[in-house]
């Protein structure tokens, strides 16, 4: 039985992050304040509703996503919002270089990654299920954002993304058969993870192209 207290850790880091991510980008492209909460609720909370449909994850007495069922997702998008136009994030010069946007936005990708993988191995699925699930929680969010925004979702263009996530989901599987999965260890995987992705985004890695 996969620990609740990790997948809690991973699902709040995951929120918070995404939270900031699709701030930075709805602010980058001049939405008005609506746009911007929809921006961060999407690329949020996506995600996580789309694996939760998926798993017909058992909330309290309903098989319901868990945003629909406990306040603390939205609280915490709430919040960072707050904190972010308090702070007036969006004025900063870093957003225009993207440096916060590509943290936040790697932060997120891992940390849903691990606790879409989490979910995966706790309703038993194979190598394959585990994997795509862990995919699909931490891109289904920022996909559904750019395509709202017109954009090319990220999964298909940027250095490595869903190459990691289907990578971080394969290793915590392992994880897993081997009874190895604890705090240290999701831990290490996270800090693998990030590593990971902000070097592939650093040194352009990209998977091969047809010519």
């Amino acid at each position: 039985m996969i620990n609740a207290t990790i997948l809690n850790i991973a699902d709040f880091i995951g929120i918070a992050s995404f939270a900031l991510s699709g701030f930075y980008v709805a602010t980058k492209d001049r939405l008005d304040l609506l746009g911007i909460f929809i921006a961060s609720f999407l690329t949020a909370l996506g995600g996580g509703v789309v694996r939760d449909i998926i798993v017909s994850r058992d909330i309290i007495v309903s098989k319901v996503p868990f945003i629909f069922v406990d306040l603390y997702p939205i609280l915490i998008v709430v919040i960072v919002l707050f904190f972010a136009i308090f702070l007036k994030l969006h004025k900063k010069d870093s957003i225009k270089n993207s440096k916060y946007l590509v943290l936040c936005d790697s932060i997120g990708l891992i940390s849903f990654s691990i606790s879409g993988a989490l979910v995966g191995v706790s309703s038993g699925f194979n190598f394959f299920g585990v994997s795509l699930l862990a995919v699909i929680t931490a891109v289904g969010g920022g996909v559904m954002r750019d395509m709202l925004l017109n954009k090319i979702p990220m999964l298909l263009v940027s250095e490595l993304y869903g190459t990691i996530a289907l990578f971080i989901g394969g290793i915590v599987f392992v994880l897993n058969h081997y009874e190895n999965i604890n705090l240290f260890s999701i831990s290490s995987v996270f800090v693998f993870g990030l590593i990971f992705r902000l070097l592939a985004y650093n040194k352009k890695w990209h998977l091969p192209h047809l010519d």
